[in-house]
């Protein structure tokens, strides 16, 4: 059976991050089964929007056909209660949870306790409640009283890419993928390779550096202030035939996050046979296996710097992983997978 479905996204679509980029295949992958979706632009502002930008969402939601679902990304659903309460009984409401918003590093401890209300009160309006991973569904129910039966698992889709042949001049090249702000944890990163600078590494950072404008000016004055200027390459957004190329012409990932709903980063980079240095936050370990790479507590320097370290000097030890990388990529859901999924979800509530 298929339908009719509205798709609330917050900000501008085409935003590159791996949420947004999850919102935008899932939309087309919905219409290729047959689905009509209708994307509904809820303005910008969140997740801290004014109230001017929390009222004219809601005159947007309000427009939506009675009786149609709505699919609303988490960005935006968890700090609009008061709306989801209203639209509840009109429309069948399903939050997209990408990783519960007071997860985002660098929230006050009462911001972060006001977060979690606020998202705890809308996911009560919600008849169905799409989580990223098992851990991401397994922190709603725990945390936010989500029960099991309304949580859908659709793990983010990871296209197959061309495996990394690896480098053959002697230098390791280290890739990392993410938008720089303090939950990617670079400031780690960095730290880390500070203390192996005579291994021989070169490192890629490709991600937005227009989000957080302070956690961009903290990189770039650790980066100077350790001399490594002239190992790392800030590369900021690229188109996706840049990222593919930068997978396939590296030897190893590494992305110290301080949390991942999922990490789609880490999931593309083993669909391309690299090895991965990660650490245990969120759900990292569900997207990463134990033979993929080596995962080491958030905000360990030394312990990030000794995986780096081993997997640096070790071709043998590089070669084992990117094995059980390229292994663990090919058992990844694809994005007709995860559509599937949420379809399927949707046909439940009719």
């Amino acid at each position: 059976m298929v339908g009719r479905v509205a798709f609330a996204v917050p900000g501008d679509l085409a935003t590159p991050t791996g949420g947004y980029g999850y919102d935008r295949r899932v939309i087309a992958e919905l219409k290729q089964l047959g689905w009509q979706v209708d994307v509904v632009g809820l303005g910008d502002g969140f997740p801290r929007p004014s109230a001017e930008a929390k009222a004219a969402a809601a005159a947007r939601l309000g427009g939506v056909p009675s009786g149609c679902p709505i699919i609303v990304d988490g960005l935006a659903f968890g700090v609009l209660p008061e709306v989801a309460h209203e639209l509840r009984e009109r429309n069948p409401l399903v939050a997209l949870v990408h990783h519960p918003l007071a997860l985002e590093s660098g929230l006050s401890p009462a911001d972060a306790e006001a977060m979690v209300k606020s998202e705890r009160t809308a996911l009560e309006a919600a008849r169905g409640v799409i989580a990223t991973s098992p851990s991401t569904a397994q922190l709603l129910q725990d945390d936010y009283d989500v029960p099991p039966d309304l949580i859908t698992v659709a793990r983010p889709g990871t296209d197959r890419g061309a495996p990394a042949p690896g480098s053959v001049d002697g230098t390791v090249r280290l890739l990392s993928i993410g938008a720089v702000v303090p939950r990617k944890g670079f400031d780690v990163l960095i730290e880390a390779l500070a203390t192996i600078e005579k291994l021989p590494w070169r490192l890629s950072i490709a991600g937005d550096r227009a989000r957080d404008p302070v956690a961009v000016e903290q990189l770039d004055e650790a980066i100077l202030q350790h001399r490594l200027a002239a190992r790392i390459d800030l590369l900021g957004v690229l188109p996706d035939e840049r990222i593919s190329a930068l997978y396939t012409g590296s030897d190893l990932f590494v992305l110290a996050s301080r949390f991942e709903g999922y990490g789609m980063a880490y999931a593309e980079a083993m669909a391309h046979g690299l090895p991965v240095v990660g650490t245990t936050a969120g759900a990292i370990p569900d997207t990463v296996p134990p033979q993929a790479g080596v995962l080491v507590e958030p905000n360990d320097v030394t312990a990030l710097a000794r995986a780096l370290r081993m997997l640096i000097e070790n071709p043998k030890e590089r070669a084992w992983f990117a094995s059980g990388a390229r292994a663990a990529g090919d058992e990844l859901p694809s994005w007709k997978d995860s559509a599937k999924l949420i379809a399927e979800a949707l046909e439940a509530l009719a």
